[in-house]
C-alpha cells in the first residue's frame, strides 16, 4: 500500500514539515555527489552504530571499506541527530520523504511548529535507542528518517483516526485507489512492522532494515503525542453570542 495524499485539511502552513523534507533532499544530494569511498566514510561515521550506543562509546568501531580503515570518531550523541538526515538511495528517501508530506503537515498543525519539531526529533532520538537496546551488539550503522517519521504516523493515529487516506492498492499485477481510515492504513503498516522485526529475532533473517526503530518510533509517537500540549485550534473554538 502506498499512500497518496490524506482528505485532512489544516489551519497553518507547515513550515516545519517543508523544512525537514528539504534539508533531507539536500544532505542526500550532497551524498550522491561524494565519491564512493567519501560516502561510505560520511555513512558510517555519522550514522548511528548500536554497539557504540550500547557501549557509551567506550568500545572503538572500526569499518574495513576497501582500501581503508575507518574508526567511529563522531560522538555517539552527535550521530542520533545526524542519523535521521541521511539515507541509502533514493527510493529510501522518496518513501520517507512521501510519508512524512502526507501525515507531518496535520501534526505539525495539531502540536504547533516548534513543538512538532521537538517531537519529530525525540521520536527519531528514541527509535534509534530502543533499536539500539534490541541489536545492541550491531556494529552496522543506522542512517534515515523512518523513525522519527513513524512517531509522526503514530501521534497521526491518535489525533486523527477516522481521516481518509487515499491508497494506491496492488492485486497482483493490478492497481487501484481506495479511501482508507488512518486507523486502519497506520494499523497495518505497523502489524508489518511488528511481523518482520519479529522475524528478525526469531529466524535469524539477515536484513538492511531497522524494523526496531519503526517499531521504536511508532510507540514513541504514540506516547509522546499524548503528553505535548497542543496548539488551540479555531476549528474547536465555541463562541456564545448574547
Amino acid at each position: 500500500m502506498i499512500p497518496i495524499r490524506d482528505e485532512n485539511p489544516t489551519e497553518t502552513f507547515p513550515f516545519i514539515t517543508i523544512l525537514l523534507i528539504v534539508i533531507n533532499v539536500a544532505v542526500f544530494l550532497w551524498e550522491i555527489s561524494l565519491p564512493k569511498p567519501v560516502l561510505n566514510m560520511v555513512i558510517y561515521s555519522y550514522g548511528a552504530v548500536p554497539l557504540k550506543i550500547t557501549s557509551f562509546g567506550k568500545i572503538p568501531v572500526y569499518y574495513h571499506l576497501p582500501g581503508i580503515v575507518v574508526k567511529q570518531t563522531v560522538p555517539v550523541w552527535v550521530t542520533l541527530i545526524t542519523c535521521m538526515f541521511l539515507h541509502g538511495g533514493f527510493f529510501h528517501l522518496a518513501g520517507n520523504m512521501l510519508f512524512l508530506w502526507i501525515f507531518g503537515n496535520n501534526v505539525e498543525d495539531r502540536l504547533g511548529h516548534f513543538r512538532f519539531l521537538i517531537f519529530y526529533l525525540l521520536c527519531g532520538i528514541l527509535a534509534t535507542l530502543i533499536h539500539s537496546f534490541v541489536m545492541p551488539k550491531s556494529p552496522v550503522p543506522m542512517i534515515g528518517a523512518s523513525g522519527a517519521i513513524s512517531g509522526v504516523l503514530g501521534a497521526y493515529m491518535v489525533a486523527f483516526p477516522w481521516a481518509k487516506v487515499e491508497t494506491l492498492v496492488f492485486f497482483l499485477f493490478f492497481f487501484t485507489v481506495v479511501e482508507i481510515p488512518a486507523f486502519i492504513f497506520i494499523g497495518i503498516w505497523f502489524f508489518m512492522q511488528y511481523l518482520n522485526g519479529i522475524a528478525t529475532l526469531t529466524a535469524n533473517i539477515p536484513t538492511g532494515v531497522a524494523w526496531f526503530a519503526h517499531i521504536g518510533g511508532f510507540i514513541s509517537g504514540l506516547v509522546l503525542y499524548r503528553i505535548f500540549p497542543k496548539r488551540i485550534s479555531k476549528r474547536r473554538v465555541t463562541y456564545f453570542i448574547e
